[in-house]
């Protein structure tokens, strides 16, 4: 069996759900991706770690981490990697430096979005206008898992191109 085959197998039997789900985008969902299960187990997030730094487009200088589920991911892939992070914030703390995003600066970098579950791209969108203002140069993200549901073409919309290490139908056929 293939490394990212047993991967897709790991992830299933730790994170997927059945039942009734309300997702971020306001869609209900009869399948979930517990994302925190795959994300608290370290073998499976260092392998997932793996996975994508094989995916970073070249040139990319700083990986910017999206609250919350794309912390951990982020961070794990600066490992192998080497690439710093960018922490995001899905709105501005309202102390200390009051900042948006937290890390080295991205004025002028080319930023590689890091999420987890994508299902509209929604968080992705508003994340990525607030760090062109900034300054950065953002034309990618990546995922754990992309649900195929509109989020692609979406993004795609705003100049955003999607990579995933797993769709949400390669994540099913790899049941066997």
């Amino acid at each position: 069996m293939s490394k990212h085959l047993d991967l897709a197998q790991r992830i299933l039997k730790v994170a997927e759900l059945h039942g009734k789900f309300l997702l971020r985008s306001g869609v209900t969902s009869d399948t979930y991706f517990d994302k925190y299960q795959f994300e608290s187990d370290p073998a499976i997030l260092k392998d997932i770690a793996e996975g994508m730094s094989k995916a970073i487009p070249e040139g990319t200088e700083m990986l910017a981490a999206l609250e919350m589920g794309g912390i951990p991911i982020a961070t794990m892939i600066s490992q192998v990697s080497g690439l710093p992070v960018l922490f995001v914030r899905k709105k501005a703390k309202e102390y200390g430096t009051c900042k948006f995003a937290e890390g080295p600066d991205p004025k002028g970098r080319k930023l590689l979005i890091i999420e987890d579950v994508v299902t509209s791209g929604g968080q992705i969108i508003i994340s990525t206008r607030q760090l062109r203002e900034l300054g950065a140069v953002v034309d990618t993200a990546l995922c754990v898992i992309n649900r195929e549901a509109g989020g692609e073409e979406k993004l795609a919309a705003e100049g955003i191109a999607l990579g995933a290490l797993f769709t949400r139908s390669a994540l099913e056929a790899s049941r066997g």
